[in-house]
């Protein structure tokens, strides 16, 4: 576990680092206006998704299972059964995407969003609408061996080829998009990068893996069924995950203007990230509780439940410690002082609310997918995400870009909430316990370590990348010398690695 675990949070830091570059480089080449139009593409072909339901959930389990029975027929019956079903909702989310191109001209466009944008640069947008549509409707079936990997174990093959995409669009995005700065440019760039990923995830696959076949040969009708009707519940987590999460830059398009999209997305640039290091448990926490389950052993998974959500919360809470005290003095020198004041106002509002949602995120809600409970929390966050749309709607208007940040930051508090409910009651763990042990510590043990930074804030103007780096090393020095020395000692559930195991968590 712990190994597939750190191949996950190397990609997400990989990520993270990639982020921190291509963000003020994209920014500075394209503009606020420009990149506030990116973001809406984005956002708007991004609900194209929905059309895949929880297909690639389904593939991983229908692979897996026959994986498990050692019957490379059912592998090639489900990879091609998967394969013919995501050719068809490809095709109709290219039409969808084809529909949704008028609503984005009329719509935004036509709108504020629009209104700095020149001819030849509303023609670029429009170029890399249709071009970002393509990509979504390919990427159905082009991902499709992702699910192949994941069903095989492979996950650090899987992140390896992942981490090369990065590296790749990163490389061509620096010596392209200066030669040719608008959104065009950027789409054919996702466009290319996602070929690149299909074809090193195959060969992976058929180097690794004989008698795997990426083919219609083998279709099953027989098996549709099975795999639409598991896919519901992974469907109903990801309209919930869009409308929470990718709906609040099309609520600021619309009523705002392009550099308002651009402020709010800076705000919450590091909350995708940060959901994939989480995820990264979860990924294995979720088929450890199916195994768990099946083989009587439901009572080991209590202390998984514990110990995981505890180091979810330390891990999230140290960077969300070092983003809430120098949010400000991080956007100045990462992409200039004038969109630093939203962008700080969002990412407090925002990270106060995914220091609860993003442990719970990647621990409760794998291990009731695992236990067979999907279907409580797959409609809160299906609630959850109507009601983020419905609060940024209606504060939008009185409060802007602190309004969108709200509607979505309280709906996350009261949708953690009930799931780690859910995953207590199931497991028998009290909820007073699972707070105490796993949130309310760790924020007591952190306050030291805060007042240490404030004091060095105090004490030192932060003008260069240095001297926030050396505030970010004592913040999460400090941290780290609370977590060891008291927070860890004598932790039932953590046992700390090599010469710190005296001091910390016991066998």
């Amino acid at each position: 576990m712990i190994r597939s675990i750190s191949s996950n949070w190397a990609l997400s830091a990989l990520q993270i680092v990639v982020l921190m570059f291509l963000t003020p480089f994209t920014l500075r080449t394209l503009g606020a206006d420009q990149n506030g139009v990116w973001v809406t593409v984005v956002s708007l072909t991004g609900v194209l998704r929905l059309l895949v339901l929880g297909v690639p959930m389904a593939s991983v389990k229908s692979i897996a299972e026959a994986r498990g029975r050692g019957d490379l027929a059912g592998v090639n019956r489900a990879i091609s059964t998967c394969l013919a079903i995501t050719l068809a909702m490809g095709a109709a989310a290219l039409a969808l995407g084809w529909a949704q191109l008028a609503a984005f001209e009329h719509g935004y466009l036509d709108g504020a969003l629009g209104a700095g944008l020149t001819p030849d640069e509303r023609a670029a947008a429009q170029l890399a609408f249709v071009l970002a549509a393509v990509q979504v409707a390919a990427a159905f079936v082009l991902r499709l061996p992702y699910g192949v990997l994941e069903a095989h174990e492979d996950f650090t093959v899987r992140n390896g080829i992942m981490a090369l995409e990065l590296f790749a669009r990163a490389g061509l995005t620096v010596a392209l998009l200066p030669r040719s700065p608008d959104l065009a440019t950027l789409a054919w760039i996702l466009v290319a990068t996602m070929v690149l990923e299909f074809a090193l995830a195959w060969l992976a696959i058929a180097r690794r893996h004989a008698g795997v076949r990426f083919s219609l040969a083998s279709f099953d009708r027989s098996l549709v069924r099975g795999i639409l009707s598991f896919s519901v519940f992974a469907m109903l987590l990801n309209v919930g995950t869009l409308l929470a999460f990718r709906c609040d830059a099309l609520v600021i398009g619309h009523w705002l203007d392009a550099q308002a999209t651009t402020q709010f997305d800076l705000g919450n640039k590091f909350f995708e990230p940060l959901t994939g290091l989480v995820i990264g448990i979860g990924a294995v926490v979720m088929p450890a509780a199916t195994r768990l389950k099946s083989s009587g052993k439901l009572a080991d998974l209590r202390p998984v439940l514990l110990r995981w959500t505890r180091i979810s919360f330390l891990l999230v809470l140290t960077i969300g410690t070092f983003l809430l005290l120098f949010a400000h003095e991080f956007f100045s020198l990462w992409v200039g002082s004038e969109l630093a004041g939203a962008a700080t106002s969002v990412l407090r509002v925002l990270m106060a609310s995914f220091l609860v949602y993003l442990p719970i995120r990647g621990v409760s809600l794998p291990i009731l997918m695992g236990l067979g409970q999907p279907l409580k929390p797959a409609v809160g966050l299906l609630v959850m995400g109507a009601v983020n749309v419905a609060l940024s709607i209606a504060l939008v208007g009185p409060f802007e870009l602190i309004g969108v940040a709200l509607g979505t930051a309280l709906p996350n508090l009261a949708f953690s909430l009930f799931v780690a409910s859910l995953a207590c009651r199931e497991l028998g763990v009290p909820a007073r316990e699972f707070l105490s042990y796993g949130f309310a510590r760790p924020l007591l043990g952190a306050l030291p370590a805060v007042a240490l930074v404030l004091g060095y804030k105090e004490l030192v103007t932060i003008d260069t990348w240095w001297e926030l780096f050396a505030g970010g090393a004592l913040c999460t020095a400090a941290l780290g010398v609370v977590w060891v020395c008291f927070l860890l000692r004598d932790d039932p559930w953590i046992t700390l690695p090599g010469p710190l195991a005296r001091r910390g968590g016991r066998s």
